[in-house]
């Protein structure tokens, strides 16, 4: 009918409500059994909170008045209403004409963006537990702390450990320079001290005196990054318990010089994983030249990709270790060195610390029985290649999974009639046989009912 193609539905009304005639021209809206609309009352095909909406329509339009746009829903066999937004004209005392626009794309952009800002406010609600709980944590601390730039050597922030330390008020020491609580013949040892940890990125420690105080105190320094800029973390004590521990036995010597000259890469990082020490072998691995390029750096910047440093990490918090994970070493000059990784949670006050060996291997074996790239064949797969496969690429071959169980759900249950499938499916026929060819399912040219 030609009036179909001026919307997407267009109805033939009589006086009472009673469908007479129907078309539509939006392919999409196929399969959703419109004809079975004819000789059925307009308003029995809404649903219950739409059927006012109609009789007003109804009504306007018999009196030639002209009608605006109204929206009503449609129920669905797939349990979503379908939204339609109507407009009736009077043709005659018989018969009113009335056309349709499909809201269903409409209606699913807004529940993405529903679900995306769900998401991002989840997202911001876990920063700022985060940021609470080191918040509570740096406060209730009895260990005296000091947050230090490391450009301008000014005192970012001060726990109040510190401050009944140092004898001075938390608020009053925020912005002030480090020379100024030091006292000046302690002055030399405290810039070689952090000039050492700014270069090397080791952590270390020294005895300072405090200005105006007769307080030898020992500080210990070492250095992390916050968004662009560093900062130095200083922690003062009383005692020497901040000084670095030493190998002083042979046996512990043999056993630093057995891990330094080991085939196998071997890398010390902190709990945050920057790396503090590591052994000439990861350095071959990573294209390094020195220990030194190592030092102070996130181990995420040569190891794997971010899906697999997110999963060694909750590996290490809940279990303490992981035994040959299959990752990667990006190299600095663009090389990719596939690795067995194993690694370890030291625990410990001030010197817990996290071991990553690392074994190169000739080839990696696909965790599911073929080529990386083949599409998993059901939800135990997908499991699976948490940590194997980029988010991106794992979210794509989820849909797909699903998409594909569906499709064959929805066949077995209509004994293999694609139309009936289809409709269950709330998509049109052209789309399913496109998506049958896709996922190669057989007999695609034969008879569908």
């Amino acid at each position: 009918m030609a009036i179909g193609m001026a919307a997407d539905i267009a109805l033939i009304v009589d006086h009472e409500g009673v469908v007479s005639d129907i078309a539509f021209s939006n392919s999409d809206l196929e399969g959703r059994k419109f004809d079975q609309w004819i000789g059925r009352r307009w308003g029995e095909t809404v649903t219950k909170e739409s059927r006012d909406k109609v009789a007003e329509l109804l009504a306007e339009a018999a009196t030639g008045t002209a009608t605006r746009w109204r929206q009503v829903n449609h129920p669905s066999p797939t349990g979503i209403d379908m939204p339609v937004r109507y407009v009736a004209l009077r043709m005659s005392d018989e018969r009113i004409l009335v056309l349709g626009r499909d809201l269903s794309a409409m209606a699913d952009l807004q529940q993405r963006l529903i679900d995306a800002q769900t998401t991002m406010e989840r997202e911001y609600a876990k920063l700022r537990h985060a940021e609470t709980r080191y918040r509570l944590l740096f406060q209730v601390a009895s260990e005296a702390v000091v947050i230090l730039h490391v450009t301008s050597r000014k005192i970012v922030e001060v726990n109040p450990a510190a401050a009944r330390l140092l004898n001075q008020d938390a608020k009053a020491l925020s912005g002030r320079s480090l020379k100024d609580l030091i006292a000046e013949g302690s002055h030399d040892d405290m810039n070689a001290l952090l000039g050492s940890v700014g270069a090397t990125g080791r952590a270390g420690a020294t005895s300072v005196l405090v200005a105006g105080q007769d307080l030898k105190l020992e500080m210990g320094a070492s250095i992390f990054r916050q968004g662009n800029d560093a900062h130095f973390l200083l922690r003062f004590g009383r005692t020497d318990s901040l000084a670095p521990v030493e190998a002083e036995d042979q046996v512990r010597a043999s056993l630093l010089r057995a891990i330094s000259e080991i085939p196998d890469g071997f890398v010390v990082t902190d709990m945050d994983q920057r790396i503090i020490a590591a052994n000439s072998a990861f350095l071959d691995l990573a294209q390094l030249a020195t220990e030194e390029q190592a030092l102070g750096e996130p181990l995420s910047r040569w190891l794997g990709r971010s899906v697999d440093v997110n999963v060694i990490s909750a590996n290490l918090r809940k279990q303490g270790s992981l035994r040959q994970f299959a990752t990667v070493i990006n190299g600095e000059f663009g090389a990719r060195e596939p690795i067995e990784l194993s690694a370890v949670s030291v625990s410990g006050n001030d010197d817990a610390c996290l071991g990553f060996a690392m074994r190169p291997v000739r080839s990696r074996i696909d965790i599911i029985g073929g080529e990386p790239t083949a599409l998993p064949r059901d939800a135990s797969q997908l499991t699976a290649l948490v940590g194997r496969v980029t988010l991106k690429d794992l979210v794509r071959e989820t849909t797909d999974v699903i998409e594909r169980l569906c499709i064959e759900t929805a066949l077995k249950l209509t004994g293999d009639n694609r139309a009936s499938a289809a409709e269950m499916l709330g998509m049109s026929r052209q789309s399913l046989y496109s998506k049958l060819r896709r996922y190669g399912f057989s007999d695609l040219d034969s008879p569908e009912d």
